[in-house]
């Protein structure tokens, strides 16, 4: 009895059941105490496997510990089995190493566990042990071997394993050469998967569907279908994995009218309620682009998974349609379906694209609390959320929290900084993630390029040129878009067409941003006649197309060609104009002197003028004179922006052109009342890796007196090359000698100045400007191009002057 009770408390402490003890003491009673009876303990361990009861096979194994431990090979592979099954992988194996002998099946149920519990490399060396020790090598040891290899990503090995498999005649066996067809699958050998296929002698449904599912893989689509096809002639069945297969296939030849043949097929087997089926069934509808089919064929499949309503979301998501991604979000919380980490992934990707920054938080606040909000995917999600919301700050936290940082994780916060303008902080993250060595992406690159145009920094610009070719990205198409972008925003039009050339293939992004470039830079012909080339392509023009084509003729004074253009726009190609195109036409007609014809076009516009429009027309007025249209124009402006700087400026110049000196008085006094301050002029340049910048007569630069040396000889040399300066320009009332002399210390000659001093004699100076150049400016600079013999690039807010032999790009129309 004492003996007895010890046994239970033992049995206690190892963390098995009184109950577990007692069943197993009940089982003991029943066998003979001078007999050991290996069969009964074999079919007791086999009912605990079934039963899923590890406690009292645990006791079951003491009992015969206790008894001398003489079971027969059989029973010590099913308590072998038992242990697996359970996941006690490590008394598994001390078992294996204790059995007084064993056979095949010994190793692959050891082997087996180890493959289920990840652990390939013990289980590849039990393989080998196997083989090393002369057990025999039957069907069920390869398939397991050729299992553990496809689990490993491993299929090229089945090589080796092969030729033992045809050594030992086994090649024809279905269930050894629909494993080997797998192997041979994930490695991409689909021509040795097919002779292997075809040299089984009895193929089964697992070895067609095998076959069927290698061609899909490997996207050899055709022959997926047409292996289909005979399997049903030959008069098998598909099943759940051959359908899932077979629309895998419809959707990678873009087949939809068969994936739905196919579709009706599964409906009378009954499989769309699986749940393999009925994903798959999603991805061809929503792929497909119909997303009302794909909704119909989510309703007919079981929703107790997870995994379905995730796919709809993430498809809603996806394709720009988050209200309804959010709705089935709040359907699937209702169903009582737990959402996992890529359903928050997928609805705060259309939080984001919704700007939804409320139920943004909400979700935030809901994944803190089930844990989720350190899984990476989520994480990245919510600095998404953050960062199109405008609210940089706590995208940065979270980056900054974030135990898991990928690729993903740094796009997501330099694509953030680049879209609020911040491009410093988007190039200052760009090089820390190449100091993490975090491998970039075509997303980083385009991003990095992006913040690179809008900086207008050519030399970070280069250098990251130089990365994509390194890197071989310098061949994608979303890369290549982004330089063409950047050269032609840094103000080197001819690397950018240059770029363009090289490309193997454009789309309508690489057509636009030549386009849109040559007129930036004024050269409105050059880019018309890329315009001309993009129609003898299969490329169409879009909206965003005639924009940079009405901008070009707008910039050159093209105005008859812009017209035509607007109706072809129009009539051809049955784009309707939007609030930018009729924004250039303004301009166009106004900046040409058709001021009546600008304001009649304003008038037809279908919808309210916006303030772009208005001040276009103000633009034009300023540079006409017309006083009272470009009165009306501002008063327009000020109603819509009441703090906008530039109009009040523009409206006190044209008053004091007129010399209506108590109209500008009034607008200073008006300007004065809002808290509105003229934004000083400012030019900056770049020299070896350092930015230097001015204001209107500054003496703070360290080489000042170099700088008002190079000034007089410059000034010097533009008299007797015949500059005549351009008195109007200074709206003071001052005499003409201080007029020389404030127009001489404009911040744009100063950069000059600078420039000529520090950069490479020969080289192009490039000069920006965060005001438009003045006339005066303009004829001086023409002239210090011819007399300093130097290409100079000067980008003021609204385009490039590329000055050279004693010419402008614009041709002084601008």
């Amino acid at each position: 009895m004492v003996c007895r009770n010890n046994f239970l408390i033992q049995f206690s402490r190892r963390g098995f059941s009184v109950q577990s003890a007692k069943l197993t003491q009940e089982f003991v009673g029943h066998v003979s105490p001078s007999e050991f009876n290996s069969h009964a303990y074999a079919n007791a361990l086999q009912d605990c496997i079934q039963k899923d009861e590890p406690s009292r096979g645990k006791g079951l194994h003491c009992e015969i510990l206790k008894r001398g431990g003489c079971l027969d090979l059989f029973a010590w592979n099913i308590l072998l089995n038992m242990y697996v099954k359970s996941d006690f992988l490590c008394d598994a194996s001390k078992l294996f190493d204790e059995m007084p002998e064993r056979n095949t099946i010994s190793f692959v149920t050891l082997i087996q566990g180890y493959a289920e519990s990840v652990r390939f490399l013990e289980a590849i060396e039990l393989f080998v042990r196997l083989h090393r020790e002369g057990h025999e090598l039957n069907p069920f040891v390869f398939t397991t071997i050729l299992k553990l290899l496809v689990s490993t990503d491993c299929g090229e090995l089945g090589w080796g394993i092969h030729a033992c498999i045809f050594k030992l005649g086994h090649e024809s066996n279905a269930f050894v050469g629909t494993a080997l067809i797998d192997a041979y699958s994930v490695c991409g050998r689909v021509d040795v998967a097919r002779e292997v296929f075809d040299g089984i002698l009895y193929k089964d449904m697992v070895s067609w569907t095998g076959m069927v599912t290698c061609f899909a893989e490997n996207d050899c689509f055709k022959e997926a279908l047409k292996l289909f096809s005979q399997m049903r002639m030959v008069g098998f069945k598909p099943n759940n994995f051959t359908f899932a297969s077979v629309f895998k296939a419809c959707l990678g030849l873009e087949a939809f009218d068969v994936g739905k043949s196919v579709h009706g097929c599964a409906l009378k087997s009954r499989y769309e309620l699986d749940l393999y089926v009925g994903v798959a069934l999603l991805d061809l509808y929503t792929k497909s682009g119909d997303i009302d089919d794909a909704r119909r064929a989510f309703e007919e499949i079981p929703k107790k998974d997870v995994i379905p309503w995730s796919f709809m979301i993430a498809r809603y998501a996806q394709s720009d349609q988050s209200k309804e991604a959010v709705e089935m979000f709040f359907q699937m919380r209702q169903a009582l379906v737990l959402p996992n980490q890529f359903t928050f992934a997928s609805v705060l990707q259309a939080c984001a694209t919704m700007e939804g920054l409320n139920l943004g938080n909400q979700i935030h606040c809901h994944v803190i609390k089930i844990g989720l909000h350190s899984d990476v995917f989520v994480s990245n999600a919510l600095m998404d959320v953050y960062a199109k919301c405008g609210r940089m700050e706590n995208s940065m936290e979270l980056f900054a929290e974030s135990p898991h940082r990928n690729d993903v994780t740094w796009n997501t916060v330099i694509v953030g900084h680049v879209q609020l303008g911040d491009g410093e902080k988007a190039l200052r993250l760009f090089l820390n993630m190449l100091e993490y060595r975090v491998q970039a992406t075509e997303v980083t690159y385009s991003s990095a390029l992006r913040a690179c145009a809008s900086l207008a920094a050519l030399e970070p610009g280069l250098q990251i040129h130089s990365l994509t070719v390194k890197t071989t990205f310098d061949k994608d198409i979303v890369v290549t878009n982004a330089l063409i972008d950047m050269y032609a925003k840094c103000g080197s039009i001819k690397d950018a067409r240059l770029v363009f050339d090289l490309m193997n293939k454009q789309d309508e992004v690489s057509w636009n941003a030549m386009i849109s470039g040559y007129s930036m830079h004024g050269l409105g012909r050059e880019a018309l006649r890329i315009f001309d080339k993009m129609q003898e392509t299969e490329v169409k023009p879009d909206k965003l197309t005639f924009v940079g084509v009405l901008s070009a003729c707008a910039n050159a004074g093209l105005l008859d060609q812009g017209q035509a253009y607007f109706t072809s726009m129009i009539q051809d190609h049955g784009i309707e104009p939007c609030i930018e195109h009729y924004t250039c036409m303004v301009w166009l007609l106004g900046r040409g002197g058709h001021l009546d014809k600008a304001v009649k076009l304003i008038d037809e516009i279908p919808f309210q003028p916006s303030v772009m429009v208005w001040r276009a027309l103000l633009g034009a007025c300023v540079i006409h004179n017309d006083i009272e249209l470009g009165r009306i124009s501002a008063q327009r402006v000020l109603e819509m922006e009441p703090q906008d700087k530039a109009t009040h400026v523009l409206l006190s110049n044209m008053y004091a052109t007129a010399k209506r000196w108590d109209n500008v008085a009034s607008v200073r006094k008006n300007m004065k009342r809002k808290g509105v301050k003229k934004e000083p002029g400012l030019s900056w340049i770049e020299s070896q890796g350092t930015v230097h910048s001015f204001t209107v007569g500054d003496t703070s630069h360290p080489e000042v007196r170099v700088i008002n040396g190079m000034l007089e000889w410059l000034h010097m040399k533009t008299k007797k090359a015949g500059y005549i300066p351009n008195y109007n320009v200074v709206l003071l009332d001052v005499e003409d000698e201080e007029k020389e002399r404030l127009l001489w210390v404009h911040s744009e000659r100063l950069a000059l100045s600078f420039g000529i001093i520090r950069t490479p004699s020969g080289s192009p100076i490039r000069i920006m400007k965060n005001l438009r150049i003045c006339v005066d400016c303009h004829a001086a600079i023409k002239c210090i191009s011819k007399v300093v013999q130097r290409e100079i690039v000067v980008r003021d807010i609204n385009r490039f002057h590329h000055f050279q032999e004693g010419l402008c790009s614009c041709g002084d129309y601008w």
